[in-house]
């Protein structure tokens, strides 16, 4: 049930899944666009407000992303974010100019709690800034309503035609007080209901797939991941014998998977679907020889992947249509969501083959952020063992090897991911990390092991904490515990003979390697 809808209009700023993700934690069903989506089509989608993100532009600039005036003038509210509210301010008039003194991180800021955005707002509270550019002079018809010691226009607000312009990021965690802003410009605002609600999804999901499907045949491509197991569970609840979960083991699994998945989902599991294993892992291998460009990886695995399902539909009949776990996240990244660049193919959204041997593709969870899924899980009954597991990339440990593939590469990679997860539940430490795994770098260096040198691959390892996978910060694992998974994996690794830790944070850098 997602009848109200917000959205947000993207100009390329790093936060824009961000801001999406907040307002839906607010309860407000919320989709993110390009900024140059039509008029036409902002009309016919009727949305109860609409949020510009932020952007590396400069709005003065001749050739920097904008949009008309009409947008302001469609009666709907318009709250600027950063850029957005630049070119607000740009748009209608007002005046931006390059700031003589950058305002980037934790800033104090003076609100007037009397502005509908600052109901129940502390008149002073720390906000997010980053900026170099700052609004010098207000557009007619708004007045200033939060301001800071180097910028003037901190916010600014037209409540007659319901325009709001904030130059900070609500929607950061650092901003203290910023989901608090969303939700009075949601609910005092925009006048939300706040239908929102993983219950209500699945039912209306369950009841739209049964409609859709009819009387036709499913196919699902089962990873025994949490998305696709969500995926495979919702379908299930539809259109039972119906469905189809085939699961390919690629050889780029973590240790012991495919059986793992076997157990859950095979005949023998407490989920009543139609299960079969296709062990492909030498095809796989053949296919990803000599291949190290990671966006080549991604679209062999994914195309490979579609092969594979096509010629199990062969085997089993007809097939009408094929399910696959994309959620909102792989949209966006994948470049079809919004306007930032392409981070990365996900082999069930932009790595699709031209060629495809079905009606027509199924994605139950496409309009879901991760945490979504995991709360559409429990509601579906899933255990949470299984709704809660490691986070696990389509194209498996493909990406989780820097450079070429080889059978001898895999083996390496799933052994010291199997020590590191192993040592980091002993610790206790597998609740307060969000992600952790270990990577095969295509570093080789000298070592000693023994009286004898060695020349072998160095393993990097990965841990983040993050509430939504979209910005993380590297975890601060116990030295102790690094120094054990360190002298386990260069004892019992074969082929390794390093171990790094990751500190990169997000952005930069992504939490996979590839």
């Amino acid at each position: 049930m997602k009848e109200e809808k917000v959205i947000v209009i993207d100009f390329g700023g790093q936060y824009n899944q961000l801001v999406a993700r907040r307002v839906r934690e607010c309860g407000v069903y919320c989709e993110i666009y390009s900024y140059r989506t039509s008029l036409d089509l902002i009309r016919k989608m009727n949305p109860k407000g609409i949020i510009l993100t932020g952007g590396p532009n400069s709005c003065y600039e001749e050739d920097s992303p904008t949009c008309s005036r009409e947008l302001f003038e469609l009666g709907i509210p318009v709250l600027g974010l950063c850029y957005g509210a630049q070119l607000m301010m740009h748009v209608l008039g007002g005046k931006v100019e390059k700031a003589k003194n950058r305002e980037y991180g934790k800033i104090v800021t003076e609100v007037d709690t009397s502005s509908e955005l600052f109901k129940g707002i502390e008149p002073v509270t720390t906000v997010w800034m980053s900026h170099f550019d700052y609004i010098s002079q207000t557009a007619p018809g708004f007045h200033v309503v939060a301001s800071t010691k180097n910028c003037p226009v901190a916010a600014a607000e037209d409540e007659k035609r319901d325009l709001y312009a904030i130059q900070f990021h609500p929607e950061v965690l650092h901003t203290e007080r910023g989901k608090d802003i969303l939700h009075n410009y949601l609910y005092r605002i925009c006048h939300c209901a706040g239908d929102w609600r993983m219950d209500s999804f699945v039912e209306s999901s369950i009841r739209a797939i049964k409609e859709k499907v009819g009387n036709g045949k499913v196919l699902c491509g089962l990873s025994g991941g949490v998305d696709s197991s969500v995926a495979a569970v919702l379908m299930s609840k539809a259109i039972g014998k119906q469905l189809t979960c085939v699961f390919v083991d690629h050889g780029l699994l973590r240790k012991n998977e495919g059986d793992e998945v076997e157990a859950v989902f095979g005949p023998d599991g407490p989920y009543d679907l139609n299960f079969i294993r296709v062990n492909a892992q030498q095809r796989f291998y053949v296919k990803l020889a000599g291949v190290d460009e990671p966006e080549r990886k991604r679209k062999i695995i994914g195309e490979e992947f579609i092969r594979v399902f096509e010629e199990e539909a062969k085997k089993i009949g007809k097939v009408d249509y094929l399910v696959q776990g994309t959620i909102y996240p792989d949209v966006v990244e994948s470049g079809l969501g919004g306007e930032s660049a392409v981070i990365k193919s996900h082999h069930n959204v932009g790595g699709l083959p031209d060629y495809v041997d079905f009606k027509e593709i199924i994605e139950p969870l496409r309009d879901l952020f991760k945490d979504e899924v995991r709360k559409a899980g429990l509601e579906l009954g899933i255990p949470e063992s299984l709704v809660f597991r490691q986070p696990f990339p389509g194209p498996g440990l493909g990406i989780r090897i820097v450079g070429d593939i080889t059978e001898d590469k895999v083996r390496m990679v799933q052994d010291a991911d199997a020590i590191f997860r192993e040592e980091i539940a002993k610790a206790g430490l597998d609740q307060d990390i969000n992600q952790y795994f270990a990577a095969l770098t295509n570093m080789r260096s000298v070592g000693v092991m023994g009286d004898e040198r060695t020349y072998d691959y160095a393993v990097a390892l990965r841990g983040v904490k993050t509430i939504d996978f979209m910005t993380a910060e590297a975890a601060e694992i116990p030295w102790e515990v690094l120094g054990k998974v360190m002298n386990r994996i260069i004892n019992e690794v074969r082929g390794i003979n390093r171990v790094f830790y990751d500190l990169t944070s997000k952005p930069p850098g992504t939490i996979e390697f590839e």
